[in-house]
C-alpha cells in the first residue's frame, strides 16, 4: 500500500480534506458500502486522482481515520513554563476534541464499520482505526502528560497508564452507548462540563497540591 497521502505537509489540501469529507458522509449513508468510484462521484474527482493521491482504498481509509483523529488534541503550551492553569486547560481541550469527535455521526459510522470489518477480517479497516486512532491520539496528549510530571504538577510511573486512565474518565460508557445504537446527544454545555469533570477527577487521581520541587 501506498503511503495514505501524497503532499508535501502533514495537512491535506483543501481538495483532499473534501474527498475525506465525502468519505465520511458516505459511511453514514451506506456504511460498508464504500467503494472509489463512490468517493469519486460525491467529491467530483476521478478515481484517478483518488489512486494518485491515496494509492488505493485503505491508504484512503487510513488518510480519512487521520483526518478524524486530527481533530483531537490539546491545545499549544510552553514545556518549560507549564502550570497547573495551562496543564488543566490542555487536559481539558483534549477532552472536549475528543468527546465531540467519538459523539459525532462520522464517527459513530467509521467506527462501526471498523468494528463489523475487525470481526469477519475483511479488510483492515479496525487495525487502521487503532493505528491512527486511538494509539495516535494517545502519542498526542503523552508529552503533555511528562510535561506535568517534569513540572511537578502530576505523579504517574507509567505515561501509557495514565494516558488510560485520562482516556476511560473521559468516555466513561459513551461511545459503546453510541455504537449500539442509544440516542445520545450530547450538548456543547454538556460535552464541556463532562470535560471538566474527567479532568476534576484525573488531578485528583495525579495531581499535586504544590508543584514537587525540582532536583
Amino acid at each position: 500500500m501506498q503511503a495514505a497521502l501524497e503532499t508535501t505537509s502533514d495537512e491535506p489540501t483543501a481538495r483532499q480534506q473534501a474527498v475525506l469529507d465525502a468519505v465520511l458522509a458516505l459511511m453514514v449513508e451506506e456504511g460498508d458500502q464504500l467503494t472509489m468510484s463512490a468517493v469519486a462521484r460525491r467529491a467530483s474527482c476521478s478515481k484517478e486522482t483518488l489512486y494518485k493521491w491515496f494509492g488505493d482504498r485503505d491508504g484512503l481509509l487510513t488518510a480519512t481515520v487521520q483526518w478524524q483523529a486530527a481533530r483531537v488534541r490539546a491545545n499549544n503550551y510552553d514545556r518549560q513554563r507549564l502550570d497547573a492553569a495551562t496543564l488543566r486547560k490542555s487536559l481539558k481541550d483534549f477532552a472536549e476534541n475528543w468527546l465531540s469527535v467519538i459523539s459525532s455521526q462520522t464517527s459513530i459510522a467509521l467506527n462501526r464499520v471498523a468494528i463489523g470489518h475487525a470481526a469477519s477480517g475483511k479488510s483492515n479497516l479496525g487495525g487502521i482505526v487503532l493505528a491512527n486512532g486511538r494509539f495516535a491520539i494517545g502519542e498526542r496528549l503523552k508529552p503533555v502528560l511528562e510535561a506535568g510530571r517534569e513540572a511537578g504538577l502530576l505523579s504517574f510511573d507509567d505515561a501509557e497508564t495514565a494516558f488510560r486512565t485520562f482516556f476511560g474518565l473521559i468516555g466513561r460508557d459513551v461511545q459503546i452507548r453510541l455504537l449500539l445504537g442509544d440516542a445520545l446527544r450530547l450538548s456543547r454545555a454538556e460535552i464541556e462540563r463532562d470535560a471538566a469533570m474527567a479532568v476534576d477527577q484525573f488531578l485528583a487521581l495525579h495531581g499535586r497540591a504544590q508543584p514537587a520541587p525540582k532536583a
